[in-house]
Formats: structure tokens, C-alpha cells, sequence
């Protein structure tokens, strides 16, 4: 049952019909861990915390610096030098109590990330690099978790939804079969990215994922929007279960 605090908390989530009461205490009930605090884990965090995501995990290793401060909106200059995930706790715990923030300073290598995921039930990409997404792809296709995935490069962006584990379904590396060595790196020159940019893809990121939770709307298993802001140019597009992905291993 939600509080008086709640109810006037989450008035304009409760009030529509597709979440209801009963809806937030979904979202408060749920587990999310987000990888990444960063230019997407930046309006993810803060949106799902916004909502009432009530178990957040965020996975970062990384230190805010005033590069990071164009994109990366739940950090300011004060947090400068600071671990990320500090950061975005302090945020988090001034915008929402209702939050159980867990923070992890780790590197999101595959050992790490293995004992991690377990106790959650939605797995969000909100990194930047290749290597680490078939690292989170493997992971989730193993322990059986969706993937709540998102991208953006410049003034592009992605986001879709994996269940690799359902009959059919495919897995990141049926969209991306260009498994890279984990310590590729794209040089800086490749790495541009308009903030609002990140920032649009991350809201919808998080709207993806509250969807996923609440089980309603158009799921985008099977699909992934395409975004050039750019052109002004919105796609969706099917995808297909690979039968030589190296990861989920379809047969046809």
C-alpha cells in the first residue's frame, strides 16, 4: 500500500490508467541496475528515481571531470573529482528517499558484473564503449535478465530491449556480431555527442524501462528505434534471432 507521501508523491503517475496504484508499487517493488552513470545513466538514473524505482544499482568506476559536465546532467562542478557513482547518490537521495540507491565503484568486467546482476531484474546498458555491451549482453542472456539497451554517437541514437532467453527472441549480438577485444577503444575524434542527445535517448531509455516493468504498451523485443536528430529521421526496425550469434546460439 502506498503512503499519504506516496500518493501525493506520484499523483501524475497514479492517476493514469495504465500504472494506477497498484502500478507504483511495481515500480517501487522493482530492481534495476544501471551500467554506467554517464551521459545516458546520467537521465536514467534520474527519471527512473523520479518515478519510484524503489532498488536502484548503478555500476561505474569512472571520476567526474569537467569534460563530462556537457552531458552528464546529474553531475555538477562540485562533484568534480568525485566517483560517479557518489555522485549520482547524492542526487538521487536529495531528489527521491523512497530510493534504496546501491552503488558500485567497479569496473563492469565480467566477473564483477556476474555477482552483481543477480540480484536485480532489469539489466540497463547505459555505457559508452563495445567491448563492456557484449560483456552485459552475455550476462544477461545467461542469468536469464532483460536488457534494457541504449546508444548514441553524435547526433544518433538507439535504444532497444533484449529477452535472448524466450524462443526467437535475439540478443545484442544478433544486431552487432562484431564481438571486439575488450580493450578497444574508439579514439577520441569518434567519441562526439551532442548532450541533449544522450539526454533524449536516456529518457527514453528509462520510459523503456518502465514500460518493461509495468507490462504494458508495445514491448520492442524484436526491434530497436533508430534516432538521427539530425534528419529528423525516426525508425523502428525489426531484428532477427541470428542462428551463428556466438552468445544466445539460435537455431533455425
Amino acid at each position: 500500500m502506498l503512503t499519504e507521501s506516496q500518493k501525493q508523491r506520484y499523483l501524475r503517475n497514479t492517476i493514469l490508467p495504465e500504472i494506477g496504484e497498484l502500478g507504483q508499487e511495481k515500480l517501487l517493488n522493482a530492481k534495476v541496475l544501471v551500467i554506467g552513470a554517464g551521459g545516458l545513466g546520467s537521465p536514467v538514473l534520474l527519471y527512473l528515481a523520479a518515478a519510484g524505482i524503489g532498488n536502484i544499482g548503478v555500476v561505474d568506476d569512472d571520476i567526474v571531470e569537467l569534460s563530462n559536465l556537457q552531458r552528464q546532467v546529474i553531475h555538477n562542478e562540485k562533484n568534480l573529482g568525485q566517483k560517479k557513482v557518489a555522485s549520482a547518490r547524492e542526487k538521487i537521495s536529495d531528489l527521491n528517499p523512497d530510493v534504496n540507491l546501491t552503488i558500485f565503484s567497479e569496473r563492469a568486467n565480467r566477473e564483477i558484473l556476474r555477482k552483481i546482476c543477480v540480484d536485480y531484474d532489469f539489466i540497463l546498458d547505459a555505457t559508452d564503449n563495445f567491448p563492456t555491451r557484449f560483456i552485459i549482453n552475455e550476462i544477461a542472456h545467461e542469468q536469464k535478465k532483460p536488457l534494457i539497451f541504449a546508444a548514441v554517437k553524435g547526433f544518433l541514437g538507439q535504444v532497444s530491449t533484449f529477452k535472448s532467453y524466450q524462443k526467437n527472441n535475439p540478443c545484442y549480438s544478433c544486431f552487432n556480431p562484431n564481438i571486439l577485444d575488450e580493450n578497444f577503444s574508439l579514439p577520441l575524434a569518434e567519441k562526439g555527442i551532442l548532450g541533449s542527445v544522450a539526454g533524449t535517448i536516456g529518457a527514453l531509455q528509462a520510459t523503456t524501462t518502465i514500460r518493461e516493468i509495468l507490462g504494458i504498451g508495445e514491448s520492442l523485443v524484436g526491434k530497436i528505434l533508430l534516432f538521427d536528430f539530425l534528419k529528423n529521421d525516426f525508425r523502428k526496425v525489426s531484428l532477427k534471432k541470428s542462428s551463428s550469434c556466438k552468445i544466445c546460439n539460435a537455431v533455425t
